[in-house]
């Protein structure tokens, strides 16, 4: 199984890639099989988003594009996901996510903003023809601690339908 995480934190290795990476790590642990997990960090890409011709977004797109699963994750900023991921996604053209699994995953200062994963990311995610099966999975900063509680309470049900779909 090839998985692409997708970070859309304008700072590389924060809690918002710790988050992401732990719920990809979850899934691929739980399912049999081999598996490669690559993690994306738009921010090393942000002189080049913009760039239509730049050969390492497409890249990156591409890849992600052709994953088994993919883990899109953010911060929240201003009740929605930050404005690097949407640049990121709006170089797919329609349906240009079509077939693939994803898991849609976002942090918070705090629970006010729980269904940002929902309401914000999700429907961007369905309108590029992406599955998204489950929940998506949303962390509280504060929370942190208890990351793998947080995780294993979203795994319960969404075991179900990501089996289903990512089994050989």
């Amino acid at each position: 199984m090839d998985v692409a995480v997708v970070i859309g934190n304008p700072r590389s290795g924060g809690r918002t890639t710790t988050v992401a990476e732990a719920v990809a790590s979850h899934v691929v642990d739980s399912m049999s099989g081999a598996h490669a997990t690559t993690t994306y960090e738009l921010s090393a890409l942000t002189g080049e988003l913009f760039d239509w011709s730049s050969q390492r977004v497409a890249a990156v797109n591409e890849a992600v594009r052709t994953a088994d699963l993919a883990v899109f994750a953010s911060p929240t900023y201003k009740a929605s996901f930050t404005g690097l991921l949407k640049v990121f996604l709006d170089r797919y053209p329609n349906d240009g996510l079509a077939g693939l699994v994803v898991v849609p995953v976002m942090l918070g200062a705090g629970p006010m903003h729980q269904l940002a994963v929902e309401t914000q990311l999700r429907p961007v995610l369905v309108e590029l023809a992406a599955v998204v099966p489950t929940k998506g999975v949303f962390v509280v900063d504060s929370e942190l601690d208890t990351l793998d509680a947080t995780i294993e309470a979203w795994w319960h049900t969404a075991a179900g339908p990501l089996e289903r779909l990512l089994s050989p």
